[in-house]
This record gives structure tokens, sequence and C-alpha cells, in this order.
């Protein structure tokens, strides 16, 4: 019995594989807000006092604000010098923005070298959900170099890219 998938040279590209270790957890300045319009100085210093950063140890802090407010930047910096003693990462803007900021960091980090000429099958199922940016930026690298791209499982791919036959 011959398992064709393996014996036919693609190359399978997991971008789940690249999931931030740290958990992700979020910190909505929402709930500081008066009214949920406008954050006071005092009341915001002395919450922040009080909030127990401990818990954020070994985790990607993700501070933002849902609400439709106007958040002063040294507002950021107060979180962030009470979380940092515990985050392993701060980061201001939401999971989605997070995710696709580290994606972009992790594929540029890539070597197109290593994919010359090789049939990519990039895995689109899994248990995370990979921002489809993460996506586009793989295409974009590796389209100048790849034999050929495709998306969905070896079995059962989408054809993203062919390279052009070439006449010697």
């Amino acid at each position: 019995m011959v398992n064709k998938v393996a014996a036919s040279g693609l190359i399978t590209l997991k971008l789940e594989d690249y999931w931030p270790d740290a958990p992700l957890v979020a910190f909505d300045l929402k709930d500081y807000l008066f009214m949920e319009l406008i954050l006071k100085e005092k009341d915001f210093r002395d919450a922040i006092k009080e909030h127990d950063f401990a818990q954020y140890e070994g985790k990607t802090l993700l501070v933002f604000c849902s609400a439709d407010a106007i958040i002063p930047a040294w507002a950021y910096m107060l979180v962030a010098a009470s979380a940092s003693p515990y985050a392993a990462d701060i980061y201001q803007g939401t999971e989605e923005e997070y995710l696709r900021d580290h994606y972009r960091r992790v594929i540029k980090q890539f070597d197109p070298a290593d994919y010359a000429d090789q049939r990519i099958v990039v895995k689109g199922c899994g248990d995370r959900n990979v921002p489809p940016a993460a996506y586009l930026e793989v295409t974009a690298l590796l389209r100048p170099v790849a034999k050929s791209i495709m998306f969905g499982e070896p079995c059962s791919t989408v054809p993203v890219y062919k390279q052009p036959f070439k006449r010697e």
C-alpha cells in the first residue's frame, strides 16, 4: 500500500503551530470609565492600585477599551507599569489585533529559501482560529519562490498559485 500524500513531496505548513505560547487575557478599560464615557484619573489610579495584576503571571495582557471613549495615553502607561512585573507580554489592542500582529512577526521570520521550488499546502482546519491576515501574509511571502501553493488538507486542496511553466 502506497501513501500517495506522503509520496507527493508536499510540504504542509500549519499556521496553527505558530499560535502564541502565552494565554491571552483581556483588560478592558471600559470597566474603569465613569458612566462609560470618562476616565477619572484619581479613581483610575485607585482602581489600578487595588487590582490584582498577579493574576496575569505568564500571560499576554491585551489592553483596550471597548467603549467609544477617549483614553489618555497615560492610562495605558499605568496599566503597563502595574502589569509588567507579571505579564509575559502587554499589548495595546484586542485579541484579533494582537493575533494579526503576532502572525505578521512570525511569518516575517520565515526564510523563503526553505520553500523554494516546493509544493506547499497551507493547512486550513484546526482547533484555533488563525486570522485570515496570516494566510494572506504567508501567501505573499511564498508566492515568489514556491512551485505551487494550495489551501486545505493534503488529500483535499484548493489551488491558490501555480508557478508558470518555464521553458529552457
